[in-house]
């Protein structure tokens, strides 16, 4: 079959789009012939090697943390699931990953992916949909009436947040550029920063959980704890900056490291086909060519959420 691996950490140009041996699914195994898998940001920093201490990783390494596609065979001892049926799921970040023809799957981790959109494009939804879902339900238990700020609203994370949060009758304070403004709005932000004009800490006060998608400065996010209630929850994705806390107001810091949950998944797929959640995927890109994907964010000019077309 063909994937794509690097053999080697570096620039996008390690990547290299080759035959290698198709897997076989083991006990408790699902054998899945990928349609689709996403990029995301970390994909380009473990291929660089930034992350070989929390990310430990096997060389030569098959990228792409999210799959969706159909049940090719089942390992012994799996059930639930039949040839064809189609599937989506997150890999894990130390995975070998989805940038190939086939992947194996532990059968815990798959969700039946959503019918409503094109199979490959449900390759969008695993990393971003579990991180904003677990970030606002399992770590802060956001419910109705709570006030919500989403630092890093423009992202991919951001926009499921905001739609979430919506959902569960949260107040959605959006901190995003001018240029996702309009988008935030129809997503149902119920105030929208912009943060290259405002600063964030004068515009707000008084919420009750603030969630940090955004790479920025270590004062930039404990200055986010200050807007926080007592009691209040800080939730930060970006898990290199420790999330601070303040123990004498009852503010807790969590970083958030997503996990697999088919549960969860499952419940996002269910909402997309209910037409409660909006995915947007910028552009789909043929497997031999996600080296140009890499290259792209690296430059910082990816359009947004990429999938990658087996």
């Amino acid at each position: 079959m063909k994937a794509v691996r690097f053999h080697e950490y570096g620039d996008p140009a390690v990547l290299r789009f080759e035959d290698v041996e198709q897997p076989v699914a083991g006990a408790g195994q699902v054998l899945v012939r990928v349609a689709g898998t996403s990029f995301n940001g970390i994909d380009g920093n473990i291929r660089a090697g930034y992350m070989q201490g929390p990310i430990p990783i096997a060389l030569p390494h098959t990228p792409g943390v999210d799959v969706a596609g159909t049940v090719a065979a089942l390992g012994e001892g799996v059930t639930g699931f039949e040839a064809g049926d189609r599937v989506t799921a997150f890999l894990t970040l130390a995975a070998v990953g989805a940038s190939a023809e086939y992947v194996v799957v532990p059968a815990e981790f798959l969700a039946a992916a959503p019918r409503s959109i094109d199979l490959a494009d449900a390759a969008s939804l695993p990393t971003v949909g579990l991180t904003a879902w677990q970030a606002l339900f399992e770590h802060a238990q956001v419910t109705a009436g709570r006030r919500v700020l989403v630092n890093g609203a423009g992202g991919a994370v951001g926009g499921y947040a905001v739609q979430l949060a919506k959902r569960a009758g949260a107040h959605v304070i959006a901190v995003a550029g001018p240029s996702h403004a309009d988008r935030l709005k129809t997503l149902g932000a119920d105030e929208i920063i912009d943060h290259t004009t405002t600063d964030v800490t004068t515009a707000v006060t008084a919420v009750d959980v603030a969630l940090n998608l955004a790479p920025v400065e270590p004062a930039q996010l404990a200055a986010l704890v200050t807007l926080l209630r007592d009691g209040g929850v800080l939730v930060n994705t970006t898990v290199w900056m420790p999330a601070p806390s303040d123990e004498q107001r009852g503010v807790r810091g969590i970083n958030l490291f997503v996990h697999p949950d088919a549960a969860q998944l499952t419940q996002l797929g269910e909402l997309i086909d209910a037409g409660e959640l909006r995915i947007d995927v910028a552009r789909r890109v043929p497997l031999a060519d996600l080296a140009t994907v890499h290259t792209e964010a690296a430059a910082g000019t990816l359009p947004g959420k990429v999938v990658i077309v087996a």
